[in-house]
């Protein structure tokens, strides 16, 4: 069987090249403006020649905007309808640079409670996968990521990654492909709600603890104990995601 867990997939970290790209782009401007309500759905833009003279940008620019909202499903383009917000229904809200985005828009807290419903629907079953299924491989690069975290923070870009790493060695470790197809989303989701908590204050309480738990379990192969942890660890950041919230 071929060994998971040895690299990090392209496009599955924080900082992507797409992300990078698409950093103050008019996509980024414009997705932002649909994610907050400040362009509600259905909204009907003016023809791309008006529109481009209004913003200031030309008309291919403005065109490739377009093509890169409605492949993530923001938008509708249609010959004669023109270009309108499209439905949420259609919205691909797992797509990393929209779950970068609406953390950008200010997340509602339906949405930070959708995104952890999702994450206690995947990642404990993950985790007792994992405990049946991880090499002694994943376990030396979890313990190499954990160490990371420790040292650098989750304050800092490089404690960040570390998270994210460790994260997906143990997706990986399932060694189901369904799942592991989960993993961008899973870790963008991790890696935006962790600075989102961080933007007023310090992060309220130590982390490092839940994800000791949670490898010495997956270590032991022991997979209630592994399924405990990680619900643990999602519960205790959903309620430290929530208490973010009031501080707006």
């Amino acid at each position: 069987m071929a060994e998971y867990g040895t690299h990090i997939r392209k496009g599955s970290m924080l900082q992507s090249l797409s992300a990078q790209r698409l950093k103050g782009s008019l996509a980024q401007q414009l997705a932002v403006m649909i994610l907050s309500g400040e362009l509600p759905e259905g909204h009907v833009f003016p023809s791309e020649l008006d529109y481009a003279e209004q913003i200031g940008i030309s008309r291919p620019a403005l065109r490739e905007a377009f093509r890169m909202l409605a492949a993530k499903g923001l938008v509708d383009s249609r010959p004669k309808a023109g270009t309108r917000v499209a439905a949420r229904r259609h919205w691909s809200l797992l797509d990393p640079d929209l779950l970068a985005w609406q953390f950008e828009a200010a997340p509602s807290p339906k949405f930070v409670a959708d995104l952890f419903e999702l994450r206690m629907v995947v990642e404990p079953n993950a985790a007792a996968f994992a405990a049946q299924r991880r090499s002694e491989t994943q376990l030396s690069a979890m313990r190499e990521a954990l160490d990371a975290m420790a040292l650098h923070g989750l304050a800092t870009e490089k404690g960040r990654f570390a998270d994210q790493r460790f994260h997906m060695i143990m997706m990986e470790a399932t060694r189901n492909d369904a799942m592991i197809a989960l993993a961008s989303s899973i870790l963008a989701a991790i890696a935006w709600t962790t600075i989102y908590k961080q933007r007023k204050r310090a992060l309220p309480r130590d982390p490092i603890p839940d994800h000791r738990a949670l490898l010495d379990a997956i270590a032991a192969s022991d997979v209630e104990a592994a399924r405990a942890a990680m619900t643990e660890l999602v519960r205790l950041a959903l309620a430290d995601t929530e208490d973010s919230l009031l501080d707006d």
